[in-house]
């Protein structure tokens, strides 16, 4: 019961992050990339899937994580001046991606 409670919450999480991605100026990146945890936590619903594929999908968003990791944290929220800059852009995004290894992992996990 716990098993299907989490892959319930993490569904619907990653679909929540997929939709807000709408008015993102490349939505057609980031939707998908949050609508595979999601096929993924469905597909372990149904008592499919092997873990190694997905620790390897969680290792690649991992990777993608690292990647996208801006070359100076700024945060993650707007600074004072309510303008958005390349690096809280690239902060959020990596922690994004970061959230779907830790939530692909989990899955994995699952049994």
């Amino acid at each position: 019961m716990a098993k299907k409670i989490i892959l319930w919450l993490f569904m619907a999480f990653f679909v929540y992050a997929a939709l807000v991605q709408y008015n993102d100026p490349d939505p057609y990146v980031w939707i998908p990339t949050y609508l595979i945890p999601v096929f993924l936590c469905y597909h372990k619903l149904q008592g499919k899937g092997e873990a190694i594929i997905y620790f390897t999908i969680g290792l690649l968003y991992f990777m993608w994580a690292i990647n996208q990791f801006p070359p100076e944290w700024e945060g993650v929220m707007l600074n004072e001046l309510g303008m958005k800059t390349i690096n809280i852009e690239l902060g959020r995004e990596s922690l994004g991606l970061g959230v779907c290894a830790v939530g692909v992992w989990v899955c994995a996990l699952l049994k």
